[in-house]
């Protein structure tokens, strides 16, 4: 006991509370969802470990693949066994790294701690034993909980009707225990959640019925209710829905959402993709109910040779630094990483910006037109020679938050869709230097990761995670 493994301390899982975490030892290593699915290659998705100690001769390079069993699965989104909320208990171990596969549904379990360079494979949960027992299917979001209990948003049923959703519990041997919410008063969609013990209460976004977005996007979805624009929120860790907030308009396909980390506080923001605000969602005054404003609203833009006549911004990627200063997002379409002061959490202050990517890149084919009718492109630069595909999408905060990591797969229909250079070239992942006492992001010049030079062919790089845990998703109690 006392082992120090990435961010957390083996004396009880993580810290107690997040400005002791900000001050945890530097990463040296994170791990990286690797997609084939969807790119026309026939091989399985992988897990990668990149290094990322400056000081070590293998500096941004991938120096382990995990491969899995099968093909098909669609990686995407992580998280741990064992996290902050299980702080102060010694039987907790933040050991496995938990990955569900967004498209087979399949859950594998990998085991970080043997060989934190070289993770192996611990157990697999196949969908027919989930759907089996629960019938969920189309799994995304991973927490733990603070009794060693693993629970995981499920998009929908096998069929990817969205009405098929809700949440998985696995047990700290990762046994499928059942669902988590209660019979009753049913949520339309089900997509990203945070809890928030002190205040009782868990909230949930709604992004979209798998049915439409496993085909692309389409906006005549959106218009036949195949996409959310509610936030559902429920008595924790009870389970049963007890309000719905309709975002309208500006809600359109609410996505990454986080309360703040300081467990006292009582509001937090959620992307909407499509609309690109970000919403503030705050308890009301009696402490009755919870409502929400925008807090954030990004333009869309007048473009020339583009589908559309206005191209929205695309929101993804939202975190909070530990110290509740900062949120970040990407724009996926603009291809613009922004730094927002959030200090006034009803007032939020762009301080950083930097244009990574994006359908606005100059010397493409897409301009935008500005209001006196000049156009503009944006100015990309390249990395070690490397030209920066696609646009952002998923993003990392290191404990201190002096340091951005920044992936640029979406998921790979719309990666197809949008960005075919990405399947032809594949992922790169990228480093942005941030100023965390006047606010401001640099690109690293030393830092580049080209999955488009992976062995068996260009893949498609997705979340990312530090061993031992990043803290940045823990939730504290």
């Amino acid at each position: 006991m006392g082992e120090e493994v990435g961010c957390c301390k083996r004396t009880g899982t993580g810290y107690g509370a997040p400005l002791e975490a900000m001050s945890g030892p530097k990463e040296a290593l994170i791990y990286v969802p690797c997609v084939y699915n969807g790119t026309g290659r026939e091989k399985p998705d992988f897990l990668a470990t990149v290094d990322v100690n400056p000081n070590s001769p293998t500096y941004s390079k991938v120096i382990h693949r995990l491969s899995f069993p099968y093909i098909g699965d669609e990686l995407h989104h992580t998280g741990w066994n064992a996290c902050s909320s299980c702080h102060g208990n010694p039987s907790s171990d933040r050991r496995f790294l938990i990955l569900p596969s967004l498209l087979s549904g399949r859950i594998y379990v990998i085991d970080t701690q043997k060989n934190p360079k070289a993770p192996s494979l611990h157990k697999v949960v196949e969908p027919e034993h989930i759907i089996e027992k629960t019938g969920l299917a189309y799994p995304h979001t991973s927490h733990c909980l603070a009794n060693g209990d693993i629970i995981i948003s499920f998009l929908g049923d096998k069929d990817g009707n969205a009405q098929g959703n809700g949440f998985l519990l696995l047990d700290s041997q990762f046994n499928i225990k059942g669902r988590w919410e209660k019979p009753g008063r049913k949520a339309e969609f089900s997509y990203d959640f945070w809890y928030q013990p002190r205040h009782k209460t868990m909230i949930c976004s709604s992004f979209g019925a798998p049915l439409a977005f496993t085909q692309g996007f389409n906006l005549k979805h959106v218009e036949d209710g195949f996409y959310g624009r509610q936030l559902f929120v429920y008595d924790w860790p009870d389970g049963r829905l007890k309000q719905t907030l309709d975002l309208g308009d500006n809600g359109l396909i609410s996505g990454e959402i986080r309360f703040l980390h300081d467990p006292t506080k009582d509001t937090g923001y959620v992307e909407c993709v499509l609309s690109s605000n970000v919403v503030r969602f705050f308890r009301t005054q009696d402490g009755s109910s919870w409502s929400h404003e925008v807090a954030i609203s990004v333009k869309p833009l007048k473009v020339q040779n583009w589908i559309l006549p206005e191209m929205p911004g695309l929101i993804v990627g939202l975190l909070i630094s530990l110290d509740d200063r900062f949120l970040y997002f990407v724009n996926w379409f603009h291809g613009d990483v922004r730094q927002y002061n959030i200090e006034d959490p009803k007032n939020p202050i762009l301080v950083g910006q930097v244009y990574v990517g994006g359908l606005l890149q100059k010397g493409g084919p897409i301009t935008a037109v500005t209001e006196d009718g000049k156009t503009w492109q944006a100015d990309v630069p390249k990395i070690q020679g490397h030209c920066l595909r696609g646009g952002p999408c998923m993003t990392q905060l290191s404990l201190d938050g002096k340091r951005l990591y920044v992936t640029n797969s979406l998921f790979s229909t719309w990666d197809r869709q949008f960005y075919p250079d990405v399947i032809e070239k594949g992922s790169h992942m990228i480093q942005i230097d941030v100023d965390i006492e006047s606010g401001g992001l640099k690109i690293n010049p030393d830092f580049f990761v080209d999955f488009g030079a992976e062995p068996d062919g260009p893949c498609l790089a997705h979340e990312m995670r530090y061993p031992g845990g990043d803290c940045t998703s823990d939730i504290w109690i």
